[in-house]
């Protein structure tokens, strides 16, 4: 599992870091075996339920965060259509969580970053609904900006219900196509 995200106090509650959040809220939930910092992130392996997988959460930007993970899929030689990607998705309203594999990038940066280090788009995604942005607002800032306080209910769910949705896939219970 990988959320994405961007390091720093500046971004942490950012619409942005909505995959980060959810990968933090799934660590939360799961025994931690082991875990560390790895080359340009933070991988952990953890286990629900009595099935071991790896969290891995970026340390690097969102726009680059595939060259951070590319070498742990690799290292553990994890197949990319058994990888899930948790990640912010702005056309999805606030509070949904959507799960798919494959596709393409919706112009998620963090997305194309992906695909390009793995070479292949066949992962699943968890994609975690923040909203489109008000008329008039570029999207980039929207992403970076942060959640208004009557917002940060729905959001907190949301990411209970991604960090559930991802933890079903793991565990088999979901496919990821729905």
């Amino acid at each position: 599992m990988v959320g994405l995200g961007n390091p720093g106090r500046k971004y942490r509650h950012t619409r942005h870091n909505a995959g980060r959040t959810a990968a933090e809220r799934i660590l939360e939930k799961s025994e931690l075996v082991a875990g560390g910092d790895w080359s340009e992130g933070y991988v952990a392996v953890a286990s629900y339920s009595g099935r071991r997988f790896l969290v891995m959460i970026p340390g690097v930007f969102m726009n680059v965060s595939g060259r951070a993970v590319a070498p742990v899929v690799e290292r553990y030689r994890i197949a990319p259509e058994r990888v899930v990607v948790m990640h912010d998705d702005i056309d999805i309203p606030l509070g949904e969580v959507r799960v798919k594999s494959g596709g393409g990038t919706g112009g998620h940066l963090g997305l194309a970053s992906m695909i390009e280090a793995l070479g292949d788009e066949g992962f699943a995604r968890v994609r975690i609904g923040v909203g489109r942005p008000p008329t008039g607002m570029d999207p980039a800032d929207y992403v970076l900006s942060d959640f208004s306080e009557k917002e940060v209910g729905e959001y907190e769910a949301s990411i209970e219900r991604a960090a559930g949705a991802a933890l079903e896939m793991v565990m088999g219970e979901t496919d990821g196509a729905g």
